[in-house]
């Protein structure tokens, strides 16, 4: 066999070889992809459900509602066009509330509610921890620094 076929046979095999590794990761990341779905995307194209998904939106003002064993709640997520129905079952993040932006890792159930698993709690730009209000702006950075000291 010349070089010239032994070149080709090699780059043939590394080529087979990317191919089943790329097959291989799909394969395995088929049940653990999450896809992002805002409440549009509900309406316009519902997962299936038992699909994990992602979702993300602002929780709808006057729509908490703690269950009776206090750890359950249901709320609205709404993005101005769509809401979609959540619920949960925990421990909330400090800075969950109503009328604040939520990022939830869950799944659809069969009547359409969303079951979430994770809640991630966003604030906006202007977040001030509690301990920093009414502080100047001087007074922040030395409290930091103290802090990273």
């Amino acid at each position: 066999m010349k070089a010239k076929h032994q070149r080709l046979v090699l780059l043939l095999l590394a080529l087979a070889a990317l191919i089943g590794a790329t097959l291989l990761a799909i394969y395995a990341l088929r049940d653990q992809a999450s896809y992002f779905y805002v409440p549009t995307d509900f309406a316009e194209n519902p997962p299936e459900p038992g699909q994990a998904i992602r979702l993300g939106g602002m929780v709808e003002t006057g729509t908490l509602v703690t269950q009776p064993d206090g750890v359950t709640v249901q709320f609205m997520v709404q993005d101005g066009e769509a809401r979609v129905p959540v619920t949960y079952t925990g421990i909330l993040p400090d800075l969950f509330v109503e009328g604040s932006g939520v990022v939830a890792d869950g799944r659809m159930d069969a009547n359409g509610t969303f079951v979430a698993e994770t809640l991630l709690a966003k604030h906006d730009e202007n977040y001030m921890p509690r301990e920093l209000e009414g502080m100047t702006t001087a007074e922040v950075r030395e409290e930091v620094q103290e802090t990273v000291q």
